[in-house]
């Protein structure tokens, strides 16, 4: 991870803007139906919120009552957060090192960020096992990652761009990502692969979005009407394995194993 890029990157990106945007919403509303699910099988949850960016998920569970812990590493998003709540609690510092929070003190922890900036992949195994550490037992989380198909597909094909990156592309078209890239793109047995050797299980897989990203300009033109009928369409498929792996993003449900 080169997190000087990321520092430059998320002083200028607005991500709470995106997530109020029509494909957007369809993401953040599917991540707090999951959220509350597994909130659910808790008395009184402790939420840890890692790579918590400007608050877009940490804010509003604050405000439901929640306790909530957002660690984040860029100063620009902690002084928004702070700005706009009052209810979290925020801390500067790193995914891969969480040396500040003891182990076991987390009921939930939220991971949806990280792994989208993680490269190697044994940054990413650090990072889930700092969130698993800090894990109390039984406890969740959640593992938001970018998905490669919907990178070749849409910024490689749609945007034409495919040509100009057949060097970062495997021979099976795996977006092959370096050091000084911001973004890492995971497929379905990238995952799988990392919950073996963190020695997680899984509880349940969906995607936030289905396909909403790939015609997004259209989306963002529903009417009402329209709109609240393909977020019911989006929900009745967003579990379907046969689809996953085509998606933007993919949310991971774990625990320890």
């Amino acid at each position: 991870m080169n997190e000087e890029n990321l520092k430059k990157y998320y002083n200028k990106f607005n991500e709470d803007k995106r997530l109020k945007t029509r494909h957007g919403k369809i993401e953040f509303l599917t991540c707090m139906k999951y959220i509350h699910e597994v909130l659910a099988n808790y008395e009184c949850p402790n939420i840890l919120d890692i790579g918590a960016g400007s608050g877009a998920y940490s804010i509003p569970l604050a405000d439901e009552g929640y306790k909530v812990t957002a660690i984040e590493l860029v100063k620009h998003n902690l002084r928004i957060i702070e700005k706009n709540s009052t209810k979290v609690k925020v801390i500067e510092g790193n995914a891969l090192n969480l040396n500040m929070i003891p182990d076991n003190s987390y009921d939930v922890v939220l991971l949806f960020g990280p792994l989208y900036h993680l490269i190697s992949e044994e940054e990413k195994l650090k990072c889930l096992l700092e969130a698993k550490r800090v894990l109390k037992k039984g406890g969740t989380i959640l593992i938001q990652y970018i998905m490669n198909e919907y990178a070749v597909i849409r910024h490689g094909f749609k945007e034409k761009e495919i040509l100009n990156s057949l060097d970062r592309l495997d021979e099976s078209f795996h977006i092959k990502s370096t050091e000084t890239d911001l973004y890492s793109y995971s497929r379905l047995e990238d995952i799988n692969n990392l919950n073996n050797k963190a020695n997680l299980k899984r509880i349940k897989i969906v995607s936030p979005d289905t396909v909403a990203n790939y015609f997004r300009e259209y989306i963002n033109k529903l009417n009402e009407e329209e709109f609240e009928l393909f977020l019911k369409y989006h929900l009745t498929i967003c579990e379907r394995n046969d689809i996953l792996g085509l998606c933007t993003h993919l949310l991971d449900i774990v625990k320890e194993n």
